[in-house]
């Protein structure tokens, strides 16, 4: 049985589509500004894709929607099949892609090096993104997880600062070991004797069983604990949590603006989302061993991530790394959501994943507007050493008001979005694991202090009298163009619509993690 919709396969391969017709008009020598618009304008239309999808997904009914499905392969030797679909946890997982990948292309319109080229591996990385969110075949998601680090490598190596290609090395080193992890996890499940199909969730419409429903209550051809950890391993590298952190502040440093807007928006999430539909949804009633024996060292994980993140963020002087390294504490909130599936109650249990999946997607947008503006703040001083700046805002107001949203939505200010995810994720984390909870608060104030710390450094206070930006250049400095504004709106407006209003995502989230968790 098969059921084509059509509407996710164009989603997903719309953005390689692109890329392929730009590779293929290279003998036509086209001019750099037709390739970027050209590039441009396929994001626009991934995000339209992206959006329609959101809001089209059915909150009553609930399930797998938008089902694309083909037996490419013989179901009986490799038990797996092209299988797409959307339910309430990746639908605004999506959405994310689509709106992180419009704000990249538009960031990326001053590039001048290889343009063509550039614009092809950014368009591939989208479409690999897009896909992990939307493969229901365990191998697909595979296919689709490890395929995104051949983009990042060339983008990062080629168009990235400092030093692009140990940094580019450091990112494939880390993400392709993590991959042999899941490989392996995989191949153990492949091998387990109850398997008979990789579909990670079931599909009724096609008379599919999940295979978690597969594995309930048998045993597998490895002990449980294993199997977990192998999973759980490649997820963790890919958040990343400590200690396998090491490569992502090396990453986003020397990465370009539009790669790091990418990397911290939705890269990171990739690992998220697999540890909610993987480790979660595989693990809760096999022999042996389920998810919740793991809660409490996992709660123990986070609140270090947390706070050392946190730690190492105040003593940062470059804006990109202090980010980056950020990005590590506020993702150790995401693990400290989801180790509420050790609580007694369904409602404690549900409310800590759903925070934590808030958590991926307004990080996503957060973080994402983060990168976006010192990079615009970059292209204008050419330094992003804190101690070299001061007083931007008299030069740059509007980057500088769209900074601090950044900032203080980071920070956890109520009617911004990162509030809202961050306490639903303590008030469901503390019942179960108080003290985890409790040491990953102090994780707030210190957001409070590095990011106010570096507002005033950077945007208040004047210019630094050796060291800094040159008099004659510094009243050359130029604001926001307008253009600029369409991504930097693209991102701050969910960061207010979930801020103030968060119910258009967390009931979303809702519908696809009651769908997991059994």
């Amino acid at each position: 049985m098969s059921e084509f919709n059509g509407i996710l396969t164009v989603t997903v391969f719309l953005p390689a589509l692109a890329a392929l017709v730009i590779l293929l008009a290279r003998p036509l020598n086209l001019e750099d500004r037709v390739i970027r618009w050209f590039a441009i304008l396929s994001t626009v239309a991934a995000f339209i894709l992206s959006l329609v999808v959101f809001l089209a997904y059915d909150r009553v009914v609930g399930g797998v929607q938008f089902i694309d499905h083909l037996n490419w392969l013989s179901a009986e030797t490799i038990k797996s099949s092209y299988l797409l679909g959307v339910d309430g946890l990746s639908a605004p997982l999506v959405l994310l892609t689509g709106i992180l990948g419009l704000a990249a292309a538009f960031a990326s319109r001053n590039i001048e090096l290889r343009v063509s080229e550039y614009f092809v591996w950014l368009l591939l990385l989208e479409s690999a993104v897009m896909g992990v969110f939307v493969s229901l075949d365990l191998l697909l998601f595979f296919v689709f997880f490890e395929f995104e680090v051949i983009p990042m490598f060339m983008l990062i190596s080629v168009w990235g600062s400092g030093r692009p290609r140990y940094s580019a090395m450091k990112f494939v080193l880390f993400t392709l070991a993590g991959g042999a992890f899941m490989f392996v996890g995989i191949f153990a499940v492949y091998l387990t004797g109850a398997v008979d199909s990789l579909t990670m969730v079931p599909v009724p419409e096609l008379g599919i069983v999940g295979i978690a429903d597969q594995i309930a209550g048998v045993d597998l051809i490895a002990p449980a604990s294993l199997i977990f950890a192998f999973f759980l391993v490649a997820f963790a590298v890919k958040l990343p949590v400590w200690p396998l952190h090491n490569w992502l502040p090396d990453a986003h440093t020397d990465a370009p603006t539009a790669v790091s807007v990418m990397l911290a928006g939705v890269l990171l999430k990739m690992a998220g989302y697999g540890m909610i539909r993987i480790n979660i949804g595989f693990f809760q009633e096999t022999n042996g061993f389920t998810v919740h024996d793991a809660a409490g060292i996992l709660s123990v994980v986070a609140a270090v991530s947390v706070v050392y993140g946190a730690i190492v963020t105040i003593r940062q002087t470059d804006m990109k790394r202090l980010i980056a390294y950020s990005s590590v504490s506020h993702m150790g909130f995401v693990l400290l959501g989801l180790t509420a599936i050790g609580g007694n109650t369904a409602a404690t249990q549900h409310g800590g994943i759903n925070g934590a999946a808030l958590q991926m997607f307004t990080h996503g947008t957060i973080t994402g507007l983060a990168f976006l503006v010192v990079g615009m703040a970059y292209d204008r001083t050419h330094t992003r050493h804190i101690p070299h700046l001061g007083g931007l805002w008299r030069r740059m107001p509007v980057i500088g008001i769209f900074f601090f949203v950044a900032g203080f939505a980071s920070l956890g200010l109520p009617a911004l979005s990162g509030f809202v995810s961050e306490i639903m994720v303590f008030l469901n984390a503390f019942p179960v694991w108080p003290w985890a909870a409790s040491i990953s608060a102090f994780g707030v104030v210190l957001a409070a202090g590095y990011v106010l710390w570096m507002i005033q450094r950077t945007f208040f206070g004047s210019k630094p009298p050796e060291g800094g930006i040159p008099d004659d250049k510094f009243e050359e400095l130029t604001d926001a163009e307008p253009l600029d504004l369409i991504p930097i709106l693209a991102l701050t407006i969910p960061i207010f619509v979930v801020g103030i209003w968060p119910k258009t995502i967390v009931d979303v989230f809702k519908i696809g993690i009651e769908g997991i968790l059994r």
